[in-house]
């Protein structure tokens, strides 16, 4: 709660390059951004795919340490938002 009254949204303790794991402990990524609902993660792969996890999905071990459980492969299912194609003349 604020100042004012109002309710408003705890914001995660992350620090910007936390390393962001899966299960198993595989590394996804890191963390390239932090926003009130979501995390941009910039992927360890050539090229670097970026991945908006939503803060409801992450666990916190501490501020350099994310956790998701999900693998690689999910991760990208689940969170990668590719760019829309742009019509060309």
């Amino acid at each position: 709660m604020n100042d004012s009254g109002i309710e408003t949204a705890e914001r995660p303790q992350v620090e910007l390059g936390a390393r962001v794991d899966g299960t198993d402990n595989t590394r996804i990524g890191v963390v390239d951004a932090v926003f009130v609902d979501y995390l941009l993660v910039r992927t360890a792969g050539l090229p670097p795919v970026d991945l908006y996890v939503p803060t409801a999905d992450i666990q916190i071990d501490d501020p350099r340490r994310i956790r998701v459980e999900a693998s690689r492969g999910e991760a990208y299912e689940r969170w990668h938002r590719p760019l829309k194609s742009v019509a060309h003349d």
